[in-house]
């Protein structure tokens, strides 16, 4: 249940993922289950244990998976880091889900 998904292609952009996710959760709570459900699918699905930062506080989680990178935030802390803008993606990039 993630909003504002956005998908970016790294693929020859960047030598650390292929992809990177970004999307938000209402609040700390939302992001934090968000994070959880994906952790448990990447394990269930025998993608070996993603790293993990910024479970405590939810403001701001990153799931390092490999190949994929995910980002989650809540809806004022991705604005503040505006990670869109660094990779420079546009609007064509953002699912319809919201």
């Amino acid at each position: 249940k993630a909003q504002d998904l956005v998908l970016i292609d790294l693929k020859g952009k960047s030598a650390m993922a292929d992809t990177m996710i970004v999307a938000s959760g209402r609040s700390p709570r939302h992001v934090g289950a968000i994070a959880d459900h994906l952790l448990r699918t990447l394990k269930e699905q025998g993608l070996g244990k993603a790293k993990v930062e910024g479970l405590p506080h939810c403001d701001w989680v990153l799931i390092d998976a490999g190949d994929v990178i995910v980002h989650l935030f809540r809806p004022e802390v991705r604005t503040f880091y505006n990670i869109e803008k660094i990779w420079a993606v546009d609007s064509a990039h953002r699912t319809a889900r919201d």
